[in-house]
């Protein structure tokens, strides 16, 4: 990867389907060599998000810009070797073994003149290395635990050796472990390469965690970004997410923790004494 870190941003962005607008009017200055955490309710555009700074849905006005240049005038190679994704829940070719995934990772750099390489070797190599899967290079796709396809999906961007990597909920369908082993690896990958990383994720108390830049979106708008400690309120989580919460200091990490108020969990008051 080269040691360039581009800028990535997005000005007015409109973004529909048919019949519907779901980002509308959305400035968005993303921290580069920094992990940002979009958080938000469902359907409230974040994946639509993700997807159009990936260059995978042309805006109806605003643009994404890299570098300075919209992205969708760019071509769609360049951009493949400068951003790379992963979608929710990827679907593997049956059979496909993980030395297979990752290596197609290296197609944004093969042109009919240029094919396989021992840069590319190199970089899959690296890229299994990172995400601890040599072992596994040769087990199919298909047989693997939820955690270890995760991890195999990541090692396949961290090959496309791409200084901006946007993952749109990496940690959906595993259990915890697997999910602290998903974002650990991805700090990882941020503080070893200074890559620029965009997640997408469910767990407030995740992306309090792991986020050095939290967005927190509704109904197609930014309501609140910046550092977690700063972002994180009462205020915001009751307009946003529509609960009541407590915010406290996780003792671990020293980020907000937000322990939310459910309907049937609230401490009983203490009886009045009578001495």
């Amino acid at each position: 990867m080269t040691g360039h870190h581009p800028d990535l941003r997005a000005e007015r962005l409109r973004l529909a389907y048919p019949g519907r607008i779901v980002v509308d009017g959305l400035d968005l200055d993303l921290p580069t060599g920094r992990i940002t955490v979009i958080v938000g309710p469902n359907a409230c555009g974040k994946s639509t998000l993700l997807r159009a700074l990936a260059r995978l849905m042309p805006p109806t006005a605003g643009c994404v810009r890299l570098d300075g240049e919209a992205i969708h005038s760019l071509p769609t190679r360049q951009v493949a070797r400068q951003v790379g994704i992963l979608p929710q829940s990827p679907v593997t070719p049956a059979g496909l073994t993980v030395a297979d995934l990752v290596s197609r990772g290296r197609s944004p750099h093969q042109t009919w003149w240029r094919q396989w390489s021992t840069s590319d070797e190199a970089a899959v190599t690296t890229a299994l290395a990172a995400t601890d899967m040599t072992e596994l290079a040769h087990r199919p796709v298909d047989e693997l635990s939820g955690g270890q396809r995760q991890r195999a999906w990541i090692a396949m961007a961290v090959a496309q050796e791409t200084p901006v990597l946007l993952l749109d909920e990496p940690t959906t369908f595993l259990d915890l472990s697997h999910q602290i082993d998903v974002l650990d690896l991805v700090v990882d990958l941020n503080r070893r390469d200074g890559r620029t990383v965009v997640m997408v994720l469910h767990d407030l108390n995740q992306a309090c965690r792991y986020a050095d830049h939290l967005v927190a979106m509704k109904a197609g708008r930014i309501v609140a970004q910046g550092d977690p400690a700063a972002v994180i309120t009462p205020e915001m989580v009751a307009e946003v997410f529509d609960i009541d919460c407590q915010i406290t200091v996780d003792p671990i990490s020293g980020t907000p923790l937000i322990i939310p108020a459910g309907r049937h969990h609230l401490a009983p008051l203490s009886a009045p004494r009578t001495d």
